[in-house]
């Protein structure tokens, strides 16, 4: 039996044991004779016991460590095996790594911490961007166990991702047999599967971030259509909520596919003006009376059509909208008169031809202005994988845009003084609608997509 102050490898002294498994894992804190450093030293015990593939699995993280250099995974040191003799009658697997002194964060949430929003924030762009590093080797490197007892808080006060027994580059399990790995409440469904990728590592830290705000085992919590329902037990942001529900959404194909892009839809929502709300749940919102909204949707398919601001306008304000057209109507007319009679008085046909000139510009700006601002419409088209936004003024379609249903965020509603548009916000971009809409009608036309949208 391994003990206290027992020197492996004519290196390392065992100072104190950190952890141990039922299936022979202990985890030590141990001394470097030779550079006086504390380090950490992972051994397996290679017992009858012991099925085969933990031991491919100890392999793998060694071989894998090697090849990893970031500042927030210890580092790689030494692998080595020990006899029976000096493992007491069993041959030993030995891994050393960097000590980082700290606390895991599981440890923290047994003594009682409550962690805050801006704490959680601020854990969740740490991970992500360990994330980036790992996903983004060739070929990706997974970690597949991501939970509070594998993320260390360090006495730099920065976060670390420890332990990377069941870690996987991602290309060797193509064709081949599979180990299970994982923690229940943490890993996603498909990982159970054998098909893990690295939207499964997203899963796994959506999943701990609730656990940090609720204080409670995602296992533990309850469940709806295989979601995970916690916004009922913490008090945050709603845009937030939203993010961490997208990224334990239950099918890989609705989460974000990779760290990058959920860093960056991280990094958006906190840079998002305070003007901005997205439309809270609430009872169903009736369609406004006098809209000229078209709406048409299915479980499969929507479609909304806009129109101009100006014609919204014009309903909204009859006096002013009468003495627009009265004013540009008479401008016109007096200028149209002017015209004709200095082309009558005037011998110059030069000059006639030039007032003309003028006439038709003026008259051409006028009328595209009319064209813009009173006969153009926006179009949303949805479906199963994508929305669609484009302008039409007269037969002229510009201006399209196409956004992956699995980019989007939410919806929410821009104010401007009194006058509301309605912000479509996917992890690149914002897609606005409207630009004269009221409060009743935005708020009905955004919960209108939004609920559209919770049923993909």
């Amino acid at each position: 039996m391994l003990q206290a102050e027992q020197v492996l490898q004519e290196r390392y002294q065992l100072q104190q044991q950190l952890g141990r498994t039922a299936a022979g894992r202990q985890t030590w804190l141990a001394k470097d004779l030779q550079s006086s450093e504390l380090v950490t030293v992972k051994l397996l015990a290679f017992s009858p016991q012991m099925q085969w593939e933990e031991l491919k699995l100890f392999e793998r993280e060694s071989q894998v460590l090697q090849a990893l250099n970031h500042p927030r995974i210890p580092r790689y040191r030494d692998y080595f095996s020990l006899d029976k003799q000096t493992g007491a009658g069993i041959p030993w697997f030995g891994l050393v790594q960097d000590y980082i002194p700290g606390f895991s964060l599981q440890e923290l949430l047994e003594q009682g911490k409550r962690f805050t929003e801006k704490q959680v924030r601020k854990i969740a762009t740490d991970i992500l961007g360990i994330l980036i590093y790992l996903h983004e080797l060739s070929p990706p490197v997974l970690h597949r166990d991501i939970k509070p007892s594998n993320l260390i808080f360090g006495e730099d006060r920065e976060i670390y991702l420890v332990d990377f027994g069941a870690v996987q580059a991602q290309a060797a399990v193509t064709g081949v047999t599979f180990t299970v790995v994982g923690t229940s409440g943490y890993a996603p469904l498909e990982q159970f599967w054998g098909r893990a990728v690295p939207a499964s590592d997203l899963y796994a830290l959506g999943a701990t971030l609730i656990h940090l705000l609720t204080g409670t085992s995602p296992a533990d919590l309850p469940q709806k259509d295989s979601r995970i329902q916690f916004s009922d037990k913490v008090s945050l942001n709603p845009s937030f909520v939203g993010w961490i529900e997208k990224m334990t959404d239950i099918a890989i194909e609705k989460r974000y596919s990779t760290a990058r892009q959920a860093l960056d839809s991280l990094q958006l929502d906190r840079m998002l003006p305070s003007s901005s709300v997205r439309l809270p749940a609430t009872r169903k919102l009736a369609k406004p009376n006098g809209s000229y909204i078209k709406l048409n949707k299915t479980d499969d398919r929507l479609q909304i059509s806009i129109p101009a601001p100006g014609l919204r306008k014009l309903t909204q304000f009859s006096l002013l909208g009468l003495a627009f057209f009265l004013i540009f109507g008479g401008v016109l007319l007096t200028l149209a008169v002017v015209i004709i009679d200095s082309v009558i008085a005037s011998a110059s046909l030069i000059t006639g031809t030039l007032l003309v000139v003028i006439l038709c510009v003026l008259t051409l700006f006028i009328v595209a202005y009319f064209a813009i601002f009173f006969g153009e419409r926006t179009h949303l088209y949805g479906n199963r994988n994508y929305l669609k936004l484009e302008r039409q003024t007269l037969r002229l379609k510009y201006g399209k845009e196409t956004v992956d249903l699995r980019e989007v965020l939410g919806v929410f509603l821009q104010k401007e003084g009194t006058i509301y548009q309605i912000n479509i916000r996917s992890g690149y971009k914002n897609y606005w609608l409207g630009g004269a809409l009221g409060e009743d009608e935005s708020a009905w036309l955004a919960q209108e997509i939004q609920d559209w949208l919770n049923l993909r």
